[in-house]
């Protein structure tokens, strides 16, 4: 009896068997040239849980005929990595092949990353990294130019309802035995994620016994999805930056639905009300100044009340501001004078408006012809002369 779980035994075990990812694997693309002429390169595979990374590291390795050594950034020590060397080495007099595949490369330091360089570069080993994590940030650069990086996607959910219905079939279930909607379902709480699917699928199994694997029973299984989101990762940028320029392009919509992602998944509400103050300003601006007041109000509201209760202050200031008129005025005349106080930063004021708190002072003209009155027009103007032509608003 095969005892592994159900995600590993459906694992595909060549190309044409994998679902999802054709932008790499559809004839003409990377990974189908790569098995085609048997040349196997140095690649970074990102994306998420579930997308099919260590999947198409086995693949490749087996279709070109290299040796597959795998390892986990999390619990690899020195001496594996050595290990693996002179493994790769006995290889290469041998006239074979060594991929070398580390699942979650992000986690090796920079030191650990900067040992693999001289054997990628003399092609002892084939370094094929996994991460869910932005290469941009989480790998050393000169790893990076020695490999490609490929991007892979979340599964859709046509492609998980196929990997369900094949592993019912692999599983001998009946439609009876796991009806259409159930397996709609597992594919709606996956995430885009396989090897959730698939577990989700295999727990549900396991409770229904003689049962049919009712939509309820799928749900009993999957429980409460834990959303994908790093706080301090690339989902994190990519949610807040779509929460922000959701509220800049007057969507309402959008806004509240990424405001709710990044709350359920658990969020500093801090983080967001900071954000909504700089909005205020920056994108609403002199278009409705009370934007700022509501903005420092629900920062001040949400230190006061937490969560979950600020919940209803940040979805009411986040409506407000996304169905707000905008203005960019501030954000520009602040961008133009700093500009121009970092081109000129040593102008003499002019002597009207220089404080004058000694005779000597007044004597020298400090504060002449000043009037201290609403609207007071200076005599030459407010700027320093080199500046008489700025305007800023």
């Amino acid at each position: 009896m095969d005892v592994r779980p159900l995600a590993e035994r459906m694992r595909p075990e060549t190309l044409d068997q994998v679902v999802g990812q054709e932008q790499l694997t559809a004839v003409g693309k990377i990974l189908h040239e790569i098995i085609e002429k048997k040349q196997p390169t140095s690649l970074i595979l990102w994306g998420p849980p579930g997308s099919g990374k260590t999947t198409l590291a086995r693949i490749i390795a087996r279709e070109t005929g290299a040796e597959f050594i795998e390892l986990s950034a999390v619990t690899a020590k020195k001496d594996d990595v050595r290990q693996v060397v002179l493994t790769a080495e006995a290889n290469q007099r041998l006239g074979m092949r060594t991929i070398l595949f580390v699942d979650e490369i992000h986690r090796f330091n920079k030191a650990q990353q900067d040992a693999f360089l001289p054997h990628v570069e003399d092609g002892t080993i084939v370094l094929i990294g996994a991460t869910t994590e932005n290469p941009s940030f989480e790998v050393i650069n000169p790893l990076l130019s020695r490999s490609r990086v490929l991007v892979l996607e979340p599964l859709d959910k046509p492609s998980i309802i196929t990997i369900a219905k094949e592993a019912a079939k692999a599983l001998h279930l009946s439609a009876k035995k796991l009806p259409a909607k159930s397996v709609d379902l597992l594919a709606e709480l996956s995430g885009g994620d396989a090897r959730v699917a698939l577990g989700n699928l295999e727990l549900a199994i396991q409770l229904a016994g003689d049962r049919p694997i009712t939509p309820q029973l799928v749900e009993t299984a999957a429980q409460t999805r834990l959303p994908g989101y790093d706080k301090k990762g690339e989902t994190h940028y990519n949610v807040i930056s779509a929460f922000i320029k959701s509220m800049r392009g007057s969507d309402a919509n959008a806004t509240l639905y990424y405001l709710a992602r990044m709350l359920q998944a658990g969020e500093d509400p801090k983080f967001v009300a900071r954000r909504m103050v700089i909005f205020a300003s920056e994108d609403i601006g002199l278009a409705a100044p009370a934007a700022l007041n509501l903005a420092v109000s629900t920062f001040q509201a949400v230190e006061r009340i937490g969560m979950p209760e600020c919940q209803y202050n940040l979805f009411h200031c986040a409506a407000v501001l996304a169905k707000a008129q905008k203005s960019r005025e501030v954000a520009d005349a602040m961008s133009a004078a700093l500009a121009a106080a970092k081109q000129h930063p040593d102008l003499p004021v002019p002597l009207t408006l220089r404080n004058a708190p000694t005779r000597l002072m007044k004597n020298l003209g400090y504060g002449k012809d000043y009037q201290w009155q609403a609207d007071f027009q200076a005599k030459g103007g407010f700027l320093p002369p080199e500046l008489s032509d700025l305007e800023l608003l």
